[in-house]
């Protein structure tokens, strides 16, 4: 739909955004798609070419996605210049091909004013070259406990969209299309930032302090659904993975008695808050099976167990399947297929 620029009135003296999209084999492609068709809504709808976009790689390769789809990056690493942000899009397990020479590539980038940034599984390599120590970032659910075992220094938090200083996070691709809705509004005005989101029927537009939305296992619902007492005491387990806490504890905590918290967990979760909770520590164990190199006794202490053996029996009893066997066959996967999981 072609409009002109009488509609959304901007200065006829602007300067281009350019945004670099560096991607990794199997990154998401849907964050990809999530940053680039708002910003090019944008320029349709304030008949200006206001953001430009360029994908890098660090070689020049062609990059597969998640889904399989093959990319032609514009540019390699080494020759991209001029850019006001760069966003890495990638898996948890992405590493930079020549690490040194690339991470002090992007270091250069953010001495020189570069807002450096990352979506889902990209604020791996991005911390990895060590962009963001002392920062905080958005983590996407499935990847904060290997995130926070690899990157004990670096505070992650559940919120959908951070921004520290220079440094731009989203924890999956809904959040970066929301980052893109900010960035459209600071450059070219609320009205084309609501029109871009009604273009593509966004209803609602979520800024920094929302939390992402974490299933509630074994329920059709989100966390943030759950009766308040339960919310709290499911906060209290996840930031009690490593250091578990009894019911009764957390029934105490929550202004509850321990019969209480029995009834409202299994009525709102179809679970005791027992079995929930060791779910929960086995969800994050998985996490480290996955996404970390981890030893089994580094992931069982990581998730309160005081031995090997036990954590490996409730992660059988689970996953239908060992830690060995499951790290042995998504190695396998991500070999033959060069994916990563989950595709955020």
């Amino acid at each position: 739909m072609a409009r002109d620029s009488e509609q959304h009135p901007v200065s006829s003296s602007y300067q281009k955004t350019q945004l670099g999209f560096l991607i990794f084999p199997g990154f998401p492609m849907s964050c990809l798609t999530s940053m680039i068709e708002p910003l090019r809504a944008a320029n349709e709808i304030a008949g200006q070419d206001r953001f430009g976009w360029q994908l890098i790689s660090e070689n020049g390769a062609r990059v597969p996605a998640s889904a399989g789809v093959y990319f032609d990056p514009d540019v390699i690493l080494d020759d991209a210049n001029k850019l006001d942000f760069i966003f890495c899009l990638s898996g948890p397990m992405a590493r930079l091909e020549h690490e040194q020479k690339s991470s002090g590539l992007l270091r250069q980038f953010a001495r020189h004013g570069t807002r450096m940034g990352a979506v889902s599984g990209g604020v791996f390599p991005l911390a990895r070259a060590g962009l963001m120590d002392a920062h905080v970032c958005s983590v996407h659910w499935c990847y904060k406990a290997a995130f926070e075992a690899e990157f004990p220094h670096i505070k992650a938090v559940d919120d959908v969209i951070v921004t520290d200083q220079l440094r731009f996070s989203a924890s999956g691709a809904a959040a970066a299309f929301d980052m893109m809705l900010h960035l459209i509004e600071q450059e070219l005005g609320a009205p084309v930032m609501t029109e871009v989101a009604c273009w593509f029927q966004h209803p609602l537009v979520r800024g920094e302090g929302v939390r992402q939305r974490i299933p509630a296992f074994y329920t059709a619902s989100a966390d943030d659904m759950l009766p308040p007492a339960i919310q709290q005491a499911v906060h209290l387990f996840a930031t009690h993975i490593d250091e578990t806490m009894s019911v009764s504890e957390v029934a105490q905590a929550v202004g509850l008695s321990a019969r209480q918290l029995e009834r409202g967990f299994k009525k709102a979760t179809g679970q005791s808050p027992s079995h929930y909770y060791r779910l929960m520590r086995m969800k994050a164990a998985r996490q480290l099976v996955l996404y970390s190199n981890d030893t089994l006794a580094d992931i069982a202490y990581a998730t309160g167990y005081s031995n090997t053996t036990v954590m490996v029996t409730h992660y059988k009893a689970t996953f239908g399947i060992t830690p060995k066997e499951e790290r042995r066959r998504i190695n396998l996967f991500r070999v033959q297929d060069n994916r990563s999981l989950p595709s955020t």
